[in-house]
Formats: structure tokens, sequence, C-alpha cells
């Protein structure tokens, strides 16, 4: 992964987790889609931290995806960063999800407290509920997106037109993406149906690589792994995302938290986010490590393992970083707007960086900007 902040490696007891399940509904219309399937496990702080620190909550329940770009969870998680900053009183309850839609449900319900998610449920989140179920509290991970397609099919970015291109869910944060760049070619997509000069295949990730075997699509644009899966499969990368963006960064994964959370236990929220800093500055300096630990999850989380070939390209093309790369999220929802799948928010106030900042500056680093959406 490409490095963002570093600090020094730390040494961690391991937790066990404890597996449960459970199910919630979708949201009507949506953002960051894997499916609706939610895990529940859950950690006693206390066994992995063996300090006596006491803070307001007895639990915090987090949320995040079985998914590469939820690095910081999945690290943080096994190597007890999150458990370490918490002490001995707080126990971590975790829900894994598939679907954005599903985790924001789940945070308006109070099943979670804090989530990993992406930038299109964020921002759906936010709209819905008038600015008043969540506030996005830190950055996590930038990239991580490519479209990639059929070669004997596609061989230049203009073969698109009239080909079917998976992406993972109406409205997510890959679906509005790539009904942006289908305009910015000119072409017209009807974005709710899906029909026009590119038909654009709604498709779970999890069933994307067999929908390419089979030959139902030409192409996806997905997150990391499903994309390198398909290049495993023979598939090529015809675009990576980051190319469209300044400097090559787009948020993909944001921290968000219940206001109510926040308004009552922000000693809880800022272990939790030192927990992710530190998180990502491990991860950062020891990128062979945390790649084996984030999959060592995904195989206890799903029963495998990604392959070598899959994994590596995938790891690269993820940057874990703190910044939520605010000016990026104006733009994901300008083209959600453009798309006509949103109308036109007003975003300012979904940040909070107040206590991320606290963290930073108290290491010596750079404060973040919210790009005037802060509140």
């Amino acid at each position: 992964m490409t490095a963002d902040r570093t600090t020094a490696p730390r040494t961690s007891a391991r937790r066990r987790l404890i597996a449960g399940a459970a199910l919630l509904p979708l949201l009507a219309l949506a953002a960051c889609g894997y499916g609706s399937e939610k895990k529940d496990d859950t950690t006693n702080a206390a066994a992995s931290s063996g300090t006596s620190k006491k803070l307001s909550a007895s639990t915090v329940k987090i949320g995040y995806f079985a998914n590469l770009t939820h690095a910081t969870p999945l690290v943080g998680l096994k190597e007890g960063f999150f458990a370490d900053e918490l002490g001995s009183g707080t126990t971590i309850k975790e829900s894994v999800f598939n679907a954005g839609p599903a985790e924001i449900e789940a945070l308006n319900a109070g099943s979670i407290d804090i989530g990993w998610i992406g930038p299109s449920p964020s921002i759906n989140g936010w709209t819905k509920s008038g600015g008043e179920s969540l506030k996005i509290i830190s950055g996590s991970a930038s990239g991580g997106v490519k479209l990639v397609v059929n070669p004997d099919k596609i061989k230049t970015l203009k073969d698109v037109k009239g080909k079917k291109i998976a992406t993972p869910q109406l409205g997510n944060t890959q679906d509005v993406a790539f009904l942006n760049w289908i305009a910015e070619q000119g072409w017209k997509v009807d974005a709710t149906s899906g029909k026009g000069d590119v038909s654009v295949v709604r498709t779970d990730n999890k069933v994307t690589p067999d929908a390419y075997k089979t030959g139902s699509i030409d192409g996806a644009w997905v997150p990391e792994p499903t994309a390198s899966k398909l290049v495993a499969e023979g598939a090529k990368v015809l675009l990576d995302e980051r190319d469209l963006w300044p400097d090559k960064k787009f948020v993909i994964t944001n921290v968000i938290v219940s206001q109510k959370f926040l308004k009552e236990h922000p000693d809880v929220v800022e272990a939790v986010l030192r927990g992710s800093v530190k998180t990502n500055a491990w991860i950062n300096a020891n990128p062979d490590k945390a790649k084996a630990d984030a999959n060592a999850q995904l195989e206890k989380l799903s029963g495998k393992p990604l392959p070598a070939d899959v994994i590596d390209p995938a790891w690269q093309s993820i940057q874990v970083i703190d910044d939520p790369l605010a000016s990026t999220l104006q733009t994901e929802a300008d083209h959600a707007v453009t798309a006509g799948l949103l109308e036109k928010p007003s975003l300012g106030g979904i940040y909070d960086l107040t206590i991320l900042n606290k963290i930073l500056t108290s290491e010596g680093k750079t404060k973040i900007d919210d790009a005037g959406l802060g509140g």
C-alpha cells in the first residue's frame, strides 16, 4: 500500500471472535452495495489491552465490510489496536456487512455506533436524515476501483459502448462513478434501468466473477478485490479510477459515527479514532504483514483466503489514509446529481474532524481540512 503517515510499529495481543448472524433489510436507494448479509462478533477489549482504562461506554458497536477497502478495521481488530485504545472496560461488538444500505440502517437503528463505509451511503444517510443521523469523522482509504473488461470484446475505451458492464448496485459508489464516466463520453444511459448506449448491469460483487465467466457481462466497474478476481479469470484492466482524480486520490472508505453516540461518548469515539490512526500508520509501515492480516480476516469471515494473484494487485491499488478527502466527496455527490440518482444535497456539516485533528496534532501531524463541509 502507498505510504500515508508512519509511526513505530507496536506489539499487541490477539483476540478471538465470537460469531453470530443477523439480517438487515436494504434501504430503497443506495449506496455501497455488496449484498445484505450482516454478521455480528463480540470482542472484549479487556482481554486484548490489559489496561484498566475506563471510558463512558461499556460497549462500542463497530460496523465494516469484509472488503480490502476496509483494511483499517480488518487489520486494526486483528492486531488489537482498537482494543488497546479502548481499555479494559469497553467491549467491541463487530457487525460485518456486505451492503452500505444495511449499515446505514443499522446506524440509524442504534445497532452500530461507528462504521467504515463508502462515500455514497454516507451522503445518502446524511441526506435522508436531514443531516441528523451521522457525521463523517475520518477517512480510511482511497482508490481500489477499476474498470476491467473482456479483452476479446473490448480493446479500447470506445469499445465499451454497446457492451454489458456490471456495477455492484444501483446508486452505489461505483455505479455513480461509471454513470458519470459514461456521460463524459457523450453516451446516454437511463440511470434507473441501466439501459442505453451501455448496458449497466447491477450485479452483486459476490457473483460478478461467475457472471463474467459465463459471458453474461463483458466487464465491470468494481472495487477490490472483485476487480483482481476478474483479472485472474482473464479480464484486463482498462481503466483505474485513480487516473480520473486529481493527485490520483478519491475517497472510497470513510469512518462515520452516530451523532447521538458522538455527543454521549466522545471519549469512546476518540479511542476508536486513535486506534484507526495507529492502524493506518502500522499498515503503511508494515504492508506485507498487514496484507497477511487482512487476508486472514477475510478467510475467517468468508471461509477462504484470497489467492496471491488476487490479493497482491488489489492491495497495491488501495491507499490507507486518515484524510477523508472531503473535496472528492462533494464531487461524488455532484456525480450522483448529474446521473439523476440524487437531488442536489446540502453537505454542509457532514464532517466533524475535531477529534481526528486533536489526535493528529497530538502526534505532531498536520490538521486535515474538511473542504468547508464541517460543522
